[in-house]
């Protein structure tokens, strides 16, 4: 481990979800550099050092108590089920508040599932977008009415505050957390090590009706293959719809069903992503980057990823050049 390596620390309370307490140590765990060497140190601290009860028939034993977190880069906070002023109050119990006391000034503080009645609890989300699973939006949102929760997305990202929904939720925002930090390629490789889809945009549904289609039910599989190959081109809905010989109006209903968002929206998140690669790893023009995603024009490109990013394509190549 070098010096260099970004400290990750996860808060493991009474009644965690083993499932969401793993995702950190996993996906940080293996974002490596192409040489092998380790980006982040993840450390797990409990509210005192030793056992740790979880949701399952087991315990979990952590060697850190929460001193550890006077020395985090980013502070992990999954969901917990074992404290109960939060979520029946809403006040932080004095020991998880003197806990939040030691984060220092700055650090980066993430959430997965119900894990953020914790940040709200502590004041941290207010008057600032969030979410949380959907099952538990509506009493998330009579807790805590300061927060702009949106009980819809996979995702938050608000710059130094990250809140994501339920279970795998907590992949996609420790993928986009990676990606942010290290680029797109590192994020590419972790996926893969954890053998996971690399990007699900955090504006994606929580819940889709029908991601897995009923025997001998007609996908859009076939059409979002056949999208991705032809990216470069200017691709209709008209266009999709006709690959699997189905209506608009019937291919976009299926699609939302299945996808989570609408063709638009998605078409323009694979031309996002592929514009990433592109300007991590060629020597390509911004405008040559541009005509291979499918966006036309640089100035169209810039739109896009000052939207979905928040930086320009050269601030982006300049940032995470390989």
């Amino acid at each position: 481990m070098t010096a260099q390596a970004h400290r990750v620390v996860v808060l493991a309370r009474h009644g965690v979800i083993p499932f969401e307490l793993a995702i950190p140590a996993r996906v940080f765990g293996v974002a490596r550099t192409a040489d092998g060497r380790a980006l982040y140190d993840v450390r797990t601290c409990g509210l005192e050092p030793g056992t740790v009860s979880t949701d399952a028939d087991f315990d979990v034993v952590v060697p850190h108590g929460p001193e550890a977190l006077a020395g985090a880069d980013t502070v992990v906070v999954p969901a917990s089920y074992a404290t109960t002023s939060i979520s029946r109050e809403g006040t932080l119990p004095p020991d998880l508040a003197a806990a939040f006391d030691l984060i220092r000034s700055g650090t980066r503080i993430v959430s997965i599932c119900t894990g953020a009645f914790a940040l709200a609890a502590a004041g941290l989300l207010d008057g600032r977008p969030a979410t949380t699973h959907w099952r538990s939006a509506a009493r998330f949102a009579e807790l805590f009415p300061q927060v702009k929760l949106d009980p819809d997305v996979l995702f938050v990202d608000d710059g130094d505050i990250l809140t994501s929904a339920g279970v795998a939720a907590g992949i996609d925002l420790c993928l986009h957390i990676v990606r942010r930090d290290f680029g797109t390629a590192v994020a590419n490789r972790a996926a893969r090590r954890c053998v996971v889809p690399p990007w699900r945009d955090g504006g994606q549904a929580q819940y889709v009706d029908q991601p897995v289609p009923e025997p001998a039910a007609p996908t859009t599989a076939d059409a979002r293959s056949w999208a991705l190959a032809h990216l470069d081109q200017p691709l209709t809905l008209q266009d999709l719809a006709r690959r699997q010989a189905m209506s608009v109006r019937t291919f976009t209903r299926r699609f939302r069903q299945e996808v989570g968002v609408s063709p638009g929206q998605w078409l323009i998140q694979q031309r996002v992503d592929r514009a990433r690669h592109l300007l991590e790893d060629s020597d390509l023009t911004v405008d040559e980057v541009a005509r291979r995603c499918g966006f036309g024009t640089a100035a169209s490109m810039r739109q896009h990823l000052r939207a979905s990013l928040g930086v320009s394509p050269s601030g982006y190549r300049r940032t995470f050049r390989s």
